[in-house]
């Protein structure tokens, strides 16, 4: 079994909320996007949450939107062995320099993960560079988490308006 590896980051000096996902899926993974699996909810969640119809945009529009809206993607893996797409699938994962990344960017207010995973790594990732940020860890857009309503989903991810209307 092959490397899995994550994308670039995408972000730019204005760059409020870090969003942090695990590791790509295969459907990413296949088409070079981030969340490229019709199922994931991210696309609605985001475009929810900053108000722009994300999901009927092309690709490289919605990472756009994201950037005016202050947003960046990126994901706390770097590679891992994985069959499928599930998380619970990871074995032999590095770790993206997050620490590095985040001290980047002058104007970084919270970092969110998305979903357990990456909240568990990301965390521990960057508790161990003492960088003080707020950290939330969000419910994952993720098909495999359908148990939650979206509903509740976007409840849980309205919260980072309070960073983005800073």
């Amino acid at each position: 079994m092959t490397f899995k590896r994550s994308f670039a980051p995408v972000v730019d000096d204005e760059t409020r909320v870090l969003v942090l996902g695990s590791l790509p899926g295969e459907m990413s993974l296949a088409q070079g996007q981030y969340y490229a699996h019709r199922q994931n909810r991210f696309w609605h969640l985001m475009g929810d949450v900053i108000g722009v119809a994300l999901p009927g945009m092309e690709y490289e529009a919605r990472l756009q939107a994201l950037l005016v809206h202050r947003v960046g993607l990126w994901d706390v893996i770097a590679k891992a062995r994985r069959e499928g797409s599930l998380d619970s699938r990871i074995r032999d994962h590095a770790t993206n320099d997050l620490a590095a990344l985040v001290a980047a960017l002058p104007n970084l207010a919270v970092v969110a993960f998305n979903g357990g995973t990456a909240a568990k790594i990301g965390m521990q990732a960057l508790a161990e560079s003492r960088i003080s940020l707020d950290l939330i860890k969000l419910p994952s857009s993720s098909p495999a988490y359908a148990s939650v309503p979206y509903v509740e989903k976007l409840r849980a991810w309205e919260a980072l308006r309070k960073w983005l209307a800073a």
